[in-house]
């Protein structure tokens, strides 16, 4: 009963959106979950969203926190670009956020706080940096006055605030042991020390940015390495058992640790570096069953990955293997290529068979023995009806060749028949040539 009444006043705070919400909308910032009644993925985060909304209410949040059948309302989610269900958006004025994080409800309140505040937030003082610099693990600040990269500035960070917060301040509002070699310019904070942007050596100031939000050293899961698909950065990862304290899978944990760490001058523009707990999820994106502990790179822009050739013994081990993919010494495996996708196709069909047969049996039995039984009889009707065909036209062809034959030939008698006629005639013949000769004797 308490749970039901939770859940209750939880829904509560979160409203039911119709056709009306398109007009009356623009007023407010709405954070809004578009779902469908039948989605099971929309009924797991239903909870979830009651809870995000009576927490932000609480909060005394500007934010409006509703919901929306889209496939009732399906011309208004299409106007919003809903193309998935359940499907999160910010909509702040006449711009919509998506929010691709984790579907959790301190993620979902914080993605909301972040994106309805001001882009670009000030910090006036060394100790509001401070504050802000302990509770947000990267951090970027723009420093300077107005400038032609403050502008761009401010358009980056009006694309990417779905992923982090941007600041701005002054140069003595930062820390002592910053050295800025130019200002106007635009720095990271992050893994206890800092970086800033150069043009020249990072490029565009969008894609920079987009490598830099994410810590050195991550545990990476499956949503995470999909987001860090967008750096183009190589990822190096210690496939591990969380749950296993043995030395080997500690060791090789505290190898990649101390690399991100130690070599980050060195790699930090081309490497991200953490570990994965567990091989499933890796064993489906490479199609091959790793042993764990191991070591693995992936080029997640064109699905290619590394192994190392030797057993990883030390940090120059690793430091020497990462040597070696940057200087094209290492072997790379797998890709997007013809045979790599069919072998996909393949991998992927043959996984969803397994996994439906491990969950439920019977429904994989009906779903695969079902459509082949029935191929199964319409083959042996086909090559049923052909034989018939054949032994039918055979005896066809028999008869009628036999009865050609006597057509041609005729019976036994009309040939013996035919033999004495001809027998016949040839000694008429002989008898009258005979007569004649004898006259002419005569």
């Amino acid at each position: 009963a308490v749970v039901a009444h939770v859940v209750a006043s939880g829904a509560g705070f979160v409203e039911d959106l119709d056709e009306s919400f398109k007009e009356n909308r623009k007023d407010d910032i709405w954070l809004v979950d578009f779902y469908a009644p039948w989605c099971g993925h929309c009924k797991k985060l239903e909870p979830v969203w009651n809870e995000v909304g009576t927490e932000m209410r609480n909060m005394g949040s500007p934010v409006k926190v509703g919901k929306m059948d889209a496939t009732s309302f399906s011309s208004i989610a299409s106007e919003f670009g809903v193309r998935g269900y359940p499907t999160i958006k910010l909509l702040k004025g006449d711009l919509a956020y998506n929010y691709r994080g984790p579907r959790t409800k301190d993620d979902i309140i914080e993605f909301a706080n972040r994106v309805a505040g001001p882009l670009i937030r000030p910090l006036p003082s060394q100790h509001m940096f401070e504050h802000v610099q302990k509770r947000h693990r990267v951090l970027f600040v723009y420093v300077g006055g107005e400038s032609p990269l403050k502008e761009k500035y401010i358009e980056v960070a009006s694309e990417l605030i779905v992923y982090t917060y941007f600041f701005s301040a002054s140069e003595d509002v930062l820390p002592e042991y910053v050295t800025l070699p130019e200002l106007p310019a635009v720095m990271v904070f992050k893994d206890g020390t800092y970086f800033v942007y150069d043009e020249y050596e990072d490029g565009d100031l969008s894609s920079w940015i987009n490598r830099e939000r994410f810590q050195g050293y991550l545990h990476v899961d499956g949503f995470t390495l999909y987001e860090l698909g967008d750096t183009g950065k190589l990822v190096a990862i210690a496939v591990i058992d969380d749950k296993n304290s043995s030395v080997e899978h500690t060791r090789l944990k505290s190898i990649i640790q101390e690399v991100a760490r130690d070599y980050r001058d060195h790699f930090h523009r081309d490497f991200q570096f953490g570990h994965m707990d567990g091989n499933d999820y890796i064993n489906s994106l490479l199609m091959d069953d790793l042993t764990i502990p191991t070591i693995v790179v992936l080029n997640t822009s064109n699905q290619q990955y590394f192994l190392p050739d030797r057993h990883i013994e030390s940090t120059e081990d690793m430091v020497q293997f990462i040597n070696n993919i940057l200087d094209g010494t290492a072997e790379a495996q797998g890709g997007d290529g013809l045979l790599q996708r069919i072998k996909r196709i393949i991998y992927d069909a043959k996984s969803t068979i397994v996994s439906v047969f491990k969950s439920s049996p019977l429904l994989g039995c009906f779903l695969f023995g079902l459509p082949l039984g029935v191929i199964s009889i319409m083959c042996y009707g086909i090559c049923t009806a052909d034989t018939e065909g054949e032994v039918f036209e055979h005896e066809g062809a028999k008869k009628e060749s036999g009865d050609r034959e006597l057509t041609d030939e005729g019976s036994e008698e009309e040939q013996e028949d035919e033999k004495n006629g001809k027998y016949t005639e040839l000694s008429d013949g002989e008898l009258k040539q005979k007569d004649i000769m004898e006259k002419k004797k005569d």
